[in-house]
């Protein structure tokens, strides 16, 4: 290893020991019970097996997309993700899958794979280096550096250059963020466009659609739900509210339980009766997202209305939906940029939005990705 490679080693190791004690406190929160445990004490977390094809992803909605190609390789798939959603979607794929454990163990967590598949942002610098010298061949798909994150990245180029000297190609979704990604080091940048939209959503209940206007406000955040339910009259359609995490569920109930009152307005949360007959509706079910896009006519997006970076609004223009969401994107900007017709206002305009829902216009899908290209490269090294 290199002088530069044991600083950092001995730099993560000495935060790693800083951060024990934190981690196990976290590791008794139910929502980290598994994922804590596997990535930063090894439980229950052992090698893949030697010669695989090792995909790895950040959350659902990387492992979603990277679903189709994986698929292609069943037998020889290893895959490794960091969250617990991520986690529970790759498990719909494979039995073989992984939390990938904190850098300092990856020197003696990964064995030699044939190729190690990488999505998007997920570029730490040991898993790079570690595959690479146990013989993988490395890519890296669906490569993006937004607006927000740029100027981050390239303040550490020093760091992102080495990582991208054990990269042997990448794939981007644009010709912007191929020059980003050659001005930080990459090289051998091939543009190919979003896979996320290789594989489009589909529908797992059919629904049935109510009468007038319904209006999901999906993916929402903390101070999300205060801000939508006080935008909304009921005049303006029925209002489906769908959390972001799951956690949330019953803190959001007591909010919409507060607006309600004194207010001629029916409620319900979806795990009591499922259907979408009241005036508002708490969906506190997960997985079923899409199929409510497939009978509604307006989705407001959350995340983008506090700084938490934006949601796939591909999903929701895929099946017509008129879109309205916040100027908060900066994680989501390579998908909006391949749709037309959306809004991105301002928290206080959403009240007069949802008083001209009849007026917007629906979105049209324009760019997809194709992963025919990545399947190229890999048979390459088979």
């Amino acid at each position: 290893m290199s002088l530069f490679s044991i600083f950092y080693y001995l730099i993560l190791s000495f935060i790693y020991i800083l951060a024990i004690p934190y981690l196990i406190f976290k590791s008794k929160n139910s929502k980290y019970r598994q994922a804590i445990p596997a990535k930063f004490f090894l439980r229950n977390n052992r090698k893949f097996k030697e010669n695989g094809i090792w995909f790895h992803s950040c959350s659902m909605g990387e492992t979603k997309a990277i679903k189709p190609l994986i698929e292609n390789y069943l037998n020889d798939a290893n895959i490794s993700v960091i969250t617990n959603t991520g986690f529970e979607e790759a498990k719909k794929i494979s039995s073989n899958v992984r939390y990938l454990p904190f850098e300092i163990f990856l020197p003696f967590w990964i064995n030699k794979q044939k190729v190690l598949v990488v999505m998007e942002a997920e570029l730490w610098y040991l898993l790079f280096l570690i595959a690479k010298k146990k013989g993988a061949k490395t890519l890296l798909i669906n490569a993006r550096i937004s607006d927000k994150s740029y100027k981050s990245y390239r303040r550490f180029s020093f760091l992102y250059k080495r990582i991208f000297k054990n990269i042997d190609k990448v794939f981007a979704q644009s010709l912007t963020d191929k020059q980003r990604l050659e001005e930080l080091g990459a090289s051998n940048v091939e543009v190919i466009g979003n896979i996320k939209l290789a594989q489009l959503p589909k529908v797992n209940i059919s629904f049935e659609k109510t009468n007038g206007i319904l209006i999901t406000a999906a993916s929402t955040h903390e101070n999300e739900e205060k801000l939508i339910l006080d935008a909304y009259k009921k005049q303006q359609g029925k209002l489906v509210i769908v959390p972001r995490h799951p956690e949330r569920f019953d803190k959001v109930d007591l909010l919409i339980k507060e607006y309600i009152k004194n207010k001629n307005i029916s409620y319900h949360r979806y795990s009591s009766k499922e259907d979408f007959e009241s005036d508002i509706i708490l969906v506190d079910k997960m997985g079923i997202l899409n199929d409510i896009y497939a009978i509604s006519d307006v989705v407001i997006l959350g995340g983008a209305f506090e700084k938490i970076g934006g949601h796939n609004p591909v999903e929701p223009a895929f099946f017509n939906c008129k879109i309205i969401s916040g100027k908060n994107i900066f994680n989501q900007k390579s998908l909006f940029d391949c749709i037309k017709n959306y809004y991105l206002i301002q928290n206080d305009e959403l009240g007069d939005y949802l008083n001209n829902i009849k007026n917007l216009e629906k979105p049209i899908l324009t760019k997809a990705g194709s992963i025919e290209p990545i399947i190229k490269e890999i048979n390459r090294w088979l």
